[in-house]
């Protein structure tokens, strides 16, 4: 089964559990901050992931690519995707520092991975509670380049899987509504037969 093969029911029951699971990963993310963080997923959809640079605004703009394999009962791998301004933004949030170039040294590194390895997990375990699945983020992953060499990189390790993916576009901002928003991506790619175990068990729940 494919992506492109699933009834507008299934698409719906996967936003479903994707904007639950994002919400957990907000609370998650406000937790790690000390401070409420509001969340805002403007779309689900499904995409081709070799599209994904031009939806993050062309293939050379620097973004910060965080990749988590899923293990357990189901299969398939977790990219988030953070434009370099935004991921400046948060950790300067976490950091406490306004300093530049936080992304490319070893604490901001790890900060993201951190940051990574959380919404992964909140995201998984949402998910997994939902589905009565054991849903388990590997080792985080990060790539700090140009959109497009993130996203090949992320295809090559899905060259014995499918090419699209479940994008949740996500904005998360503080109490302050007019401060600069914290804007990322993120993808879900489950393998062919993850992907049909989720849907045979969203069949059971509807």
């Amino acid at each position: 089964m494919s992506f492109p093969s699933l009834s507008e029911d299934q698409l719906d029951a996967l936003r479903e559990i994707s904007n639950i699971g994002m919400g957990h990963a907000a609370t998650a993310l406000s937790q790690l901050i000390g401070e409420t963080i509001y969340l805002r997923v403007p779309r689900v959809t499904v995409t081709d992931i070799a599209q994904v640079p031009e939806l993050l605004g062309g293939a050379e703009r620097v973004v910060a690519g965080i990749t988590l394999q899923v293990l357990g009962d189901a299969r398939g791998n977790i990219l988030l995707i953070f434009p370099r301004d935004s991921a400046q933004r948060l950790l300067a949030r976490l950091l406490g520092s306004e300093e530049e170039g936080l992304l490319f040294n070893e604490l901001g590194s790890s900060t993201m991975k951190e940051v990574g390895n959380i919404l992964a997990s909140a995201y998984l375990n949402a998910m997994g509670s939902l589905l009565h699945l054991t849903l388990i983020p590997s080792v985080p992953l990060l790539a700090c380049d140009m959109a497009g060499a993130v996203v090949d990189y992320v295809l090559i390790e899905l060259s014995a899987a499918g090419d699209l993916a479940l994008m949740v576009e996500t904005e998360f901002h503080g109490v302050d509504p007019g401060e600069e928003l914290i804007k990322g991506h993120f993808f879900l790619l489950p393998d062919a037969r993850s992907l049909e175990l989720i849907l045979d068990v969203v069949g059971g729940r509807r």
